[in-house]
C-alpha cells in the first residue's frame, strides 16, 4: 500500500468516526397492537415506508452460503409474499443461483433508514414451479428478458422460520418483535423498548 493509499484511509476512518447513525424519524409503533402473523406487520410497514416517500422499499439484501459456508449478500427485488414464502427471482446460472442450490437456506434484510426501521427474514429456501417462473420473466420488460438463457430465470420461495421487526432509537433503546415459526401458528417475543420489556406469547 502506498504512503497516499494509507492516508486516504485514514482520512476515511476520521470520517467514519464523525458519522452519525440513527438519524431518522422512527414512527409510532404500539406494540400492544401487534398482528398475530408477521405478513401483516411486515404489510403495514412497508405501506407506510411507500407512502413516507422511502425509495424503493420493496429492495431487500439476500444473503446466501456456498458449499464451503462462506456467506454472500447482495440487493435484489421482494417479488411477492404469500402462503407459500417471500418470493424473488434471477437467473439459476448466477452466483446466488449456485449457492441456492448448493444451501437451500437464505436471510432477507429490509432497511427502511428514514424510519429507523429493519426487517430480518430467514429460512429455507424452495423453488417455484418451471410454469411459474416463465410467468415472472414474461412480466418483465423485453429488455430484461435479453440474453436469458431459456430455462435459466428462477423464481424461488423462502420459507420463513424466523422474522424479526426492529425499530432504532437515537437512546439505543431498540425494540424488536421477534415471530418464530412453530406447529400452530408463530410465536412471539418483543425485546426491548421505552421499557426495556421482554415478553412472549403465542400468535394464532
Amino acid at each position: 500500500m502506498t504512503h497516499e493509499q494509507e492516508s486516504d484511509l485514514v482520512s476515511l476512518n476520521e470520517w467514519l468516526k464523525g458519522r452519525h447513525a440513527l438519524t431518522g424519524l422512527a414512527p409510532d409503533w404500539d406494540i400492544g397492537a401487534l398482528p398475530d402473523e408477521p405478513s401483516a406487520l411486515f404489510a403495514s410497514w412497508l405501506r407506510e415506508a411507500a407512502d413516507a416517500g422511502v425509495a424503493e422499499p420493496h429492495t431487500v439484501t439476500l444473503a446466501t452460503v456456498d458449499a464451503d459456508g462462506l456467506p454472500d449478500a447482495r440487493t435484489l427485488i421482494l417479488k411477492r409474499i404469500d402462503d407459500r414464502g417471500w418470493a424473488f427471482a434471477s437467473t439459476r446460472s448466477s452466483r446466488k443461483g449456485a449457492q441456492l442450490a448448493a444451501v437451500p437456506a437464505a436471510a432477507l434484510n429490509f432497511w427502511w433508514q428514514p424510519q429507523v426501521r429493519a426487517v430480518r427474514v430467514r429460512g429455507r429456501v424452495e423453488e417455484a414451479t418451471p410454469d411459474e417462473s416463465a410467468a415472472d420473466l414474461a412480466a418483465r420488460s423485453a429488455s430484461a428478458r435479453a440474453d436469458i438463457a431459456a430455462g435459466d430465470w428462477t423464481l424461488w420461495r423462502l420459507i420463513p422460520t424466523r422474522i424479526e421487526f426492529w425499530q432504532g432509537s437515537r437512546d439505543r433503546r431498540h425494540t424488536r418483535v421477534v415471530y418464530d415459526a412453530a406447529d400452530d401458528g408463530w410465536s412471539r417475543t418483543v425485546i426491548g423498548g421505552p421499557a426495556d420489556r421482554l415478553t412472549e406469547d403465542r400468535g394464532a
